[in-house]
């Protein structure tokens, strides 16, 4: 498409545009009186105006029915589990039967660990990008020093080149293969959080598997974001976060893919709880686990109701489209702030784009390395009314998300980008 830089156009795209009326779904914050310009998402989704109606009706089955709200409820709480696998696996690729909401992410990385890291004496290692989001990195490390063992002499880090602000797959690949005799574990996050960048699951999968090595994903900013295929990409297992791009609000009950060749492999360790255990005998309290079939059976805590309401409210507005048009709209708002970004600073005199250059290759998120005065500029863009987020040293990550954000939005931010560099390079010596 042939982008045009004018309000014009802008409200043009908005007009034409097939979700436009997805973001009456949702409450906007105000930021400086008025309402706010939300790059936000891909740290915190917005609330959907469906969250207190879904969260009110569990709290009046709770005030009317007591225990017997397990069964008796619209929704019976002893089943709830059930109702968001539909939607969690159109959204990751997979079959209902391959996902389950529960716990959250990085409880749910640390039981995967258990049971698909099996380290012995010469296959031992972990294979992961450099910086990881910190929860994976102390993750990997905690759970390595469990198992007596040395994290700096067990997980592999790829770094990007020398100039370079991403991985190149062919590095990531050239990584396995090398390390293939001693490789355990691949784990590398779908869409990295610092730099936006979407990694070729497919490839990677395929590689991890031909070295030996169980592969599995942190999809944290990936669910919700960018197409995904788990099932047919025959990844292990994969965990996320429901409180960005699903909008299912903070602390949100949490999920994972457990592939379907693993779904009666009860011979891999796991740690146990009595929700994974066959809920045909739950109920009769006795010893010795007999897991249920498939993710489910991974397990451990009755549902969380009010974390699961609000999911499920979240999730319903998936429901209404596909993956397939959220990301048509995704790569057009990405587009054209990449365009605008680059008419203003073509010679990147005052940021530089960190996120890759190749729309396949990134999600609904550009993140800016700002050449001076990153954190100066950055306060004053939040004064105008963007919430949008800060990272050190010298980066702002923007995300505009399809189901509630506007090419005008997109248009009026690069607008504020401009006014808040110009005033603070007249007001500020360089640095």
């Amino acid at each position: 498409m042939k982008f045009i830089n004018s309000l014009q156009f802008a409200k043009k795209m908005d007009h034409e545009d097939p979700l436009r009326s997805f973001r009456n779904l949702f409450l906007i914050p105000k930021a400086a009186g008025k309402t706010a310009i939300y790059f936000a998402g891909n740290s915190l989704g917005l609330q959907p105006k469906s969250t207190k109606k879904f969260i009110s009706e569990e709290l009046e089955d709770w005030a009317t029915l007591g225990v017997e709200g397990h069964v008796q409820a619209r929704r019976p709480w002893l089943y709830y589990h059930r109702f968001t696998k539909k939607a969690l696996g159109k959204l990751v690729g997979a079959k209902p039967t391959e996902v389950v909401a529960m716990n959250h992410l990085t409880i749910n990385l640390h039981l995967m660990m258990v049971s698909f890291y099996r380290p012995t004496k010469h296959r031992y290692k972990i294979l992961t990008e450099a910086g990881a989001f910190s929860s994976d990195q102390y993750a990997f490390e905690s759970h390595i020093r469990y198992l007596g063992m040395d994290p700096d002499k067990t997980i592999i880090e790829i770094r990007p080149r020398a100039g370079e602000s991403t991985v190149r797959t062919a590095d990531i690949l050239g990584s396995i293969q090398e390390h293939a005799h001693d490789l355990a574990l691949v784990v590398i996050g779908g869409v990295q959080y610092y730099t936006g960048q979407f990694f070729d699951i497919r490839k990677i999968t395929q590689a991890g598997h031909a070295a030996g090595a169980y592969v599995g994903f942190d999809l944290a900013h990936a669910v919700g974001n960018v197409p995904l295929s788990l099932h047919k990409h025959e990844v292990d297992f994969a965990v996320w976060c429901s409180y960005k791009y699903l909008n299912s609000g903070p602390g949100a009950i949490a999920g994972v893919f457990v592939h379907a060749r693993h779904a009666t492999n009860f011979k891999l360790p796991r740690f146990a709880g009595w929700w994974g255990h066959d809920e045909r005998n739950r109920f009769k309290m006795q010893k010795g686990f007999s897991p249920m079939e498939g993710a489910d059976g991974w397990q451990l805590s009755n549902v969380p109701i009010f974390q699961s309401a609000a999911h499920l409210a979240a999730l319903e507005i998936f429901e209404q489209t596909t993956m397939s048009v959220l990301r048509k709209k995704s790569l057009l708002l990405t587009g054209y702030l990449e365009f605008l970004l680059n008419e203003f600073d073509p010679e990147e005199q005052h940021y530089g784009i960190i996120t890759p250059r190749n729309p396949a290759e990134r999600g609904s998120q550009l993140s800016l390395l700002l050449k001076q005065h990153g954190r100066t500029i950055f306060e004053s863009i939040s004064r105008s009314g963007v919430i949008s987020d800060w990272r050190e040293p010298h980066v702002i990550r923007v995300a505009p998300v399809p189901l509630y954000n506007t090419f005008e939005e997109v248009f009026r931010f690069v607008g504020v980008v401009k006014k808040a560099i110009l005033e603070t390079k007249r007001t500020m010596r360089p640095v």
